[in-house]
């Protein structure tokens, strides 16, 4: 399992929001070029970078995001107001390794659907897009976390299956930015429903004890933000278990 450090974004600012809720966002003073330094220099090649902007639908964030992104060799997971397939390619064929699409997927009936169409020569868009999964109380959240999904959430893993999308990166609501540990029934349970998942875990975890369990249910990668804000993770600690999990791999 691999450890990928989390930036998310709001008004050009490192923030961390708690259950989702741009009211109660903690500002942290770094900008977004200091921490790609910091953990480039650590040795991490993956970075996990949201607009929360742009997850809400103001994109007044993206030329800004886009123009630091360019400019760095690391790995980058990118989300937030992906909006169209015409972003998605745009993304994709910039650079950015990993394009995490949710709002678009569930509110669009035929947006998956274009989407697993779309190759390359031999490269397949798919192999590039992650799944955004974000849970309350087993419900799928949209939006900016502000709207409901009346699709069942096992349902939607096996839709997005058929269709050939295999990784997922699952954000549990009620354990996200409290430290509190994190949410490994629910991963347990998509991993019980369908093992060939790529499945990437995020929210509340706040020790290596909690990685050791992710890891132990065998989830691919876990995305880790507050807890590396606030000292409970230490940037030499995810170097340490990153190198260890590659020569393992």
């Amino acid at each position: 399992m691999y450890i990928i450090p989390a930036i998310d974004v709001l008004d050009k600012k490192v923030v961390r929001l708690r259950e989702g809720n741009y009211n109660e966002a903690t500002v942290y003073e770094v900008s977004l070029e200091e921490m790609i330094e910091k953990y480039q220099s650590n040795g991490t090649e993956f970075v996990h970078i949201i607009d929360l902007n742009g997850a809400k639908g103001d994109f007044s964030n993206q030329a800004y995001l886009f123009d630091i992104i360019r400019n760095t060799d690391m790995k980058v997971q990118y989300g937030g107001g992906v909006r169209s397939i015409e972003k998605v390619k745009e993304l994709i064929d910039a650079g950015i390794h990993r394009v995490v699409v949710g709002t678009q997927a569930i509110t669009n009936p035929t947006f998956l659907d274009e989407l697993s169409q779309l190759n390359l020569g031999k490269r397949k868009y798919a192999d590039h897009v992650v799944i955004a999964i974000d849970v309350l109380d087993e419900v799928i959240k949209y939006s900016g976390w502000m709207e409901s999904s009346p699709v069942k959430l096992l349902d939607y893993i096996d839709r997005c299956l058929t269709l050939g999308f295999f990784r997922f990166l699952c954000t549990d609501i009620n354990k996200d930015g409290k430290l509190g540990g994190a949410g490994v029934d629910l991963y347990r349970k998509l991993l019980d429903h369908s093992p060939i998942i790529k499945l990437i875990a995020s929210g509340g975890i706040s020790s290596m004890e909690d990685i050791h369990a992710l890891d132990a249910i065998r989830v691919e990668a876990c995305v880790v933000g507050k807890a590396i804000y606030e000292d409970h993770i230490t940037i030499e600690q995810i170097k340490e278990w990153n190198l260890k999990s590659l020569i393992r791999f």
